[in-house]
């Protein structure tokens, strides 16, 4: 099958959308950075699944990295991307320029409050405004009814939800489950950055997470859970924890022990890449 048509301004994007809207289509968008794996993919899938009409969005959007060198590094691979879609019969890949984003003299932000005060929001400052403000810039642009993420990345997926309500934007926000690689290490274009090394310890995250899930559910204090995790990450060949905390799935509200529907979330460092999962309790 053919690659979809990359389309680089608002202007061509309004004049593919026009008409879909004209016949009542619905329309589903992907948002995403690039280096596509199996895990956007299953989110095209979902969308192609629901929707009239599909929109994958690449853009590297640098308001959401608070490192330089983080966002020089990140994986940009716009062709072999356009392979992989051809398959699903995509009908639009939107790879807009950075002044088709955020033209000169931008002067906006969109922050939401109290998702954004825990973990990722503390560890990455202004990493929440970033995505909040590009997604709401890319599901005004693109005007989609739908827009599909992962669970995998599932703060990021809360605070979308809620700017989308708050903001009474016309668009039906949809979780999708993480995917994982064989060794139960969750898909990541990040993992492209990892040594051949660093990838046979990576694993080690997801499932001393579900050795502390576990744990939990056999009734064990999550302190010394949490405590022990940490530890054995660390001796593996992890060299920071950030945070694996234990939290409300709703608004992540940090608890002792899974007595509402919880999550276990967890952002480590392995050789010198940030890796970050999640899994419910």
């Amino acid at each position: 099958m053919t690659p979809p048509p990359i389309l680089r301004t608002l202007a061509d994007l309004r004049g593919k959308t026009r008409s879909w809207h004209d016949a009542h289509e619905t329309i589903g968008v992907v948002p995403t950075m690039g280096a596509l794996h199996d895990g956007h993919l299953s989110l095209v899938q979902a969308a192609k699944d629901r929707c009239d009409r599909v929109i994958v969005t690449i853009f590297v959007n640098p308001k959401q990295f608070n490192n330089a060198q983080d966002l020089a590094n990140y994986p940009r691979t716009e062709q072999d991307d356009a392979r992989k879609l051809a398959r699903f019969g995509v009908d639009a890949l939107y790879v807009p320029d950075p002044d088709q984003v955020y033209p000169s003299g931008f002067a906006t932000t969109v922050s939401v409050a109290g998702l954004t005060d825990v973990m990722d929001g503390i560890h990455r400052p202004g990493h929440f405004d970033g995505v909040a403000t590009v997604c709401t810039k890319l599901f005004t642009q693109t005007t989609a009814t739908d827009a599909f993420f992962g669970e995998k990345d599932f703060q990021q997926l809360q605070v979308v939800t809620r700017l989308a309500r708050d903001l009474d934007l016309q668009i039906t926000i949809h979780g999708c489950p993480t995917i994982r690689d064989i060794d139960g290490l969750a898909l990541s274009s990040r993992n492209l950055l990892l040594s051949d090394r660093a990838r046979t310890l990576a694993p080690r995250l997801f499932e001393e997470m579900e050795t502390v899930a576990s744990g939990l559910n056999a009734g064990q204090p999550f302190g010394e859970l949490q405590r022990a995790a940490i530890d054995r990450l660390e001796k593996t060949g992890f060299t920071k924890v950030e945070y694996l905390d234990l939290r409300a799935a709703d608004d992540l509200h940090l608890l002792d022990a899974p007595t509402r529907p919880a999550r276990l979330f967890a952002a480590a460092w392995l050789a010198g890449v940030r890796l970050i999962d999640n899994i419910a309790v």
